[in-house]
């Protein structure tokens, strides 16, 4: 069946974003890369933060606590706002490719901070409609009750939806509804699951 929709997880997909690296290094070696990747996912003050119910002082705090870091809050709020690098180099042009012949959308586990700046200053916010956020619908992957929320929300049959995401437990549950899921790290394996697609 055709993909009608495809859509896009943000950070590592389309954004360079790395909240790895600084963990690491900030926890003097006390915290592996693979931990470090999975505190985005698991941790209660990062669910908070995703789902809008706390502000970015509240979450640097809770933050440093838990994983013990040798950050002040005001050093960790700068460092965190400035872990979003910039778009892929060729993101816009592949997105400038893809619109008009699908509907472009994207999912994110995301926030009101990094979110202003991607959708305003590295002008991404032109491209999709509609956006998942998910500080703005209050669910968050992989929670499967996010991937039905949409699946209903686009009004199409979830074989249609091509979703593209860089962490793989985000790509399960959205293969478990019947997407057409893919497990990409930046934007050479986002063109070569969409060449597989045949949309490119």
């Amino acid at each position: 069946m055709q993909v009608e929709v495809l859509l896009f997880d943000l950070g590592g997909v389309l954004v360079e974003w790395d909240g790895t690296s600084p963990l690491v290094e900030h926890s003097g070696g006390r915290i592996d890369r693979e931990t470090a990747r999975r505190f985005w996912l698991t941790s209660p003050w990062v669910g908070k933060q995703d789902l809008g119910l706390c502000t970015v002082e509240e979450f640097a705090d809770g933050a440093i606590a838990e994983l013990d870091l040798d950050f002040t809050r005001e050093a960790f709020i700068a460092a965190y706002l400035s872990w979003v690098k910039g778009v892929f180099p060729g993101t816009h042009a592949l997105l400038d490719r893809l619109k008009g012949r699908y509907r472009l959308a994207t999912l994110t586990n995301n926030n009101a901070a990094h979110f202003e700046r991607i959708a305003r200053d590295l002008d991404l916010g032109q491209y999709f409609d509609p956006v998942f956020a998910s500080h703005e619908i209050h669910l968050k992957k992989p929670d499967p009750e996010i991937y039905r929320h949409v699946t209903d929300a686009l009004g199409v049959p979830p074989e249609r939806i091509a979703f593209f995401d860089d962490n793989i437990e985000c790509v399960l549950p959205a293969r478990a509804i019947g997407w057409r899921a893919f497990h990409t790290v930046g934007l050479a394996q986002v063109e070569q699951a969409l060449h597989s697609l045949g949309a490119l």
